[in-house]
């Protein structure tokens, strides 16, 4: 049996930093592939007529690279920075040839050096990279195909975030991202620059503004921290007064009561993608998105006003995995992925079209719920359902709240509500 590639660990202070058994296999060595500048600081450790492969020429290329170079019997050796098994190449390397063909032996990860400089423990940080391709800069509301959304998701639910970069996602970035979600107030940044290279340079204690507008070069680590603790949020049922709603015919928004039916409903997860058509203020969408972390709500809402304060309240509430579109529906739904679960507020007249269209594109087990005031509405989507084969069923919500009279308490009853809940038919 050919032995496995090596996939060795390397930093930037060359063969001093690699222990006695790497640098023999990388001196035994037939095939060597990594970074230009990593086979040129290795250059004097390897064989004469060692082969070897630029990493920078494509990824996609090295697991062939390593199956050619076993199949002949050669000694191969791919280098990669630090743990390749922590935000590097093991993975990659590992799902496309499997364990078997590799033997990793790591070295101290640039994330450890890093907080070693600045003596900040690590056990609690999360770890995240943004070392991928050309994001381009944030915009607030982006889904998670931007490459810096993942990390504002673990953002949200972290204190201490050590974050692996790219030259072109940069630190800079990153802070400018925090700016426009209104978040740079609630974090610090710190930023090691060229470990163990003869310009590093350590910039402990930056703010968000501060950072924002620097140039670091690179490669770099940034570690990010809370100004002060986290409070965990509430979840669910959040006061109607916890979101903006238009004025002066303030009201249009799914009251609580309704809106804890209707999410229970619709049986979300962690990682739900929902669609949310007729957002009016978000409320909805907004408390569907943070029961669902490591989901996203793509919201849709036709009416100027309301979408504006959807809006605002996603920002208020500080709701990073919440797509909204300024559009009547079903334009724009063709882009967005299948979802598994849909929530109808407003249709805007197209109620009959939007339930076949949601149907269609519901994803397995998925629920459909919508919600109506008028007699006209609901029949209109029982229709609708009927004739798409679905199974249905039809909550009548009628709540009562005590409003004060005198010294002493009534009831005041909220306008009915019918919660219609659908899942595609058997076939």
């Amino acid at each position: 049996m050919n032995e496995p590639c090596r996939l060795i660990g390397v930093l930037d202070n060359g063969a001093e930093g690699l222990n006695a058994q790497a640098l023999r296999h990388l001196q035994e060595a037939d095939v060597v592939i990594g970074g230009q500048r990593t086979l040129a600081l290795f250059a004097a450790q390897l064989r004469p007529h060692a082969q070897t492969h630029d990493l920078g020429t494509g990824l996609a290329q090295v697991p062939g690279w390593i199956e050619q170079a076993r199949a002949a019997g050669h000694k191969t050796v791919v280098l990669a920075t630090g743990d390749p098994l922590c935000h590097g190449i093991g993975k990659y390397l590992s799902d496309k040839l499997g364990r078997d063909a590799l033997a990793v032996l790591p070295n101290v990860s640039t994330l450890q050096l890093a907080c070693a400089r600045l003596c900040l423990p690590w056990q609690d940080a999360a770890i995240c990279s943004v070392h991928s391709k050309n994001a381009g800069e944030w915009t607030p509301g982006a889904g998670p195909g931007h490459g810096l959304y993942a990390l504002l998701q673990v953002l949200s639910h972290h204190d201490l975030i050590a974050l692996f970069t790219s030259p072109e996602n940069t630190p800079a970035r990153v802070a400018r991202m925090l700016q426009s979600e209104g978040l740079g107030a609630h974090w610090r940044m710190a930023v090691v620059e060229r470990i163990l290279q003869a310009d590093e340079r350590v910039l402990p204690n930056l703010s968000i503004a501060q950072a924002a507008q620097q140039d670091f070069a690179d490669p770099n680590i940034v570690l990010l921290w809370r100004t002060a603790p986290h409070r965990p949020e509430v979840q669910f049922g959040l006061a109607d007064e916890s979101f903006l709603q238009r004025k002066p015919e303030k009201g249009l928004i799914t009251k609580r009561e309704v809106r804890a039916v209707s999410l229970a409903r619709l049986q979300l997860r962690a990682d739900s993608i929902v669609w949310d058509i007729g957002a009016g203020s978000g409320a909805v969408g907004l408390e569907a998105a943070r029961l669902c972390p490591d989901g996203h709500v793509y919201a849709i809402e036709k009416n100027t006003e309301d979408a504006a304060i959807a809006g605002q309240n996603r920002e208020r509430l500080h709701v990073t995995n919440y797509s909204l579109t300024h559009a009547k529906a079903p334009q724009g739904l063709e882009a967005w992925p299948d979802p598994d679960a849909i929530f109808i507020g407003g249709s805007g007249g197209e109620l009959q079209e939007l339930v076949h269209l949601c149907l269609q594109r519901l994803k397995p087990d998925g629920w459909l719920v919508m919600n109506f005031v008028t007699l006209e509405n609901q029949a209109d989507a029982l229709t609708a359902l009927k004739a798409c084969g679905a199974i249905w069923d039809v909550t009548q919500i009628q709540a009562a709240r005590s409003q004060p009279i005198l010294h002493m308490h009534r009831l005041a009853a909220e306008n009915p509500v019918w919660v219609v809940c659908a899942q595609k038919g058997v076939l």
